[in-house]
């Protein structure tokens, strides 16, 4: 039976994207209605907060110690010292129904990040882009109404990639030179049941870990989409699992918060101990 424990002593609102910094040793997560970054050193349990101007949907490391982060207002560098941000590009000016979402730099060092429709019932007319360092946008999947489950392969050749209201995980080739995707299958539909496709990781053996918002679970698919294992979660609403630590075998797991019958659950960041190792993520720039 895996057991997991609570790691942080304050509540999420909406936890997201959670990332593992291999060089300070930290997990930096995000709540993105608060809205806010969070960095983690789990070894002493000490949390460092940046608020953020805008509702904040996804990071992700990126040269000089800085972050990439995906605001309601657009793609911005983050300085964690001087907690300063940058501007790079805005991929959505005009559709103001939408709103930056999950995103995670790709081995092609580029920041690839969605956005959804930000009412309900969701709409098609998100996307998910590609950020080059220079602030260059390319719209690479059009049509969606919720982006999330980026992933890569453990050798780069599949980007993963769900659309959580449609709800399918897709899989594609990739370039890893041009960022270039090809061969669209679709991985796996999971149900409301199973759970509805969120944030994601891969491991060393390819498979696929998926958050699964609606059934309090975790689900994994191996590369050619069979259900490996579906792991019950002492959340209701999971959001993104991501491994880390030294060995890049913590499976850490954020979540929002919801409400159950009579009791309400708060968003919270919960890790556990796996038999599985984690694929590092890429580094902006």
């Amino acid at each position: 039976m895996v057991e997991f424990r609570q790691c942080i002593s304050f509540d999420l609102i909406l936890g997201e994207s959670p990332v593992w910094d291999m060089r300070r040793q930290r997990l930096w997560f995000v709540d993105i209605l608060a809205p806010s970054i969070h960095s983690l050193d789990p070894v002493t349990g000490d949390v460092q907060h940046f608020k953020m101007p805008a509702a904040v949907g996804s990071i992700g490391l990126a040269k000089g110690g800085r972050l990439i982060v995906a605001l309601r207002t657009g793609v911005h560098l983050f300085d964690p010292k001087s907690e300063k941000l940058e501007f790079l590009v805005h991929p959505e000016p005009d559709l103001h129904m939408n709103r930056l979402n999950d995103g995670k730099v790709g081995p092609d060092g580029c920041f690839w990040v969605g956005s959804m429709h930000d009412a309900i019932p969701r709409q098609p007319t998100a996307a998910l882009y590609r950020i080059t360092p220079d602030g260059g946008c390319t719209r690479v999947v059009e049509g969606v109404r919720a982006s999330n489950g980026l992933a890569w392969s453990p050798d780069s050749k599949v980007m993963y990639h769900a659309d959580s209201r449609a709800p399918d995980i897709r899989a594609y080739d990739f370039d890893i030179r041009t960022g270039n995707l090809s061969n669209v299958r679709t991985l796996a539909a999971p149900d409301e049941a199973l759970g509805l496709p969120d944030g994601a990781a891969v491991d060393t053996d390819g498979n696929y870990w998926s958050a699964g918002i609606t059934s309090g679970r975790l689900n994994k698919f191996s590369p050619s989409g069979e259900l490996l294992e579906s792991i019950e979660l002492p959340v209701p609403a999971p959001t993104m699992p991501c491994f880390g630590g030294p060995d890049m075998k913590t499976m850490f797991i954020t979540s929002l918060d919801k409400q159950v019958g009579d009791r309400m659950y708060p968003g919270t960041l919960i890790a556990c101990e796996t038999n599985a190792v984690g694929v590092p993520v890429g580094e902006f720039g």
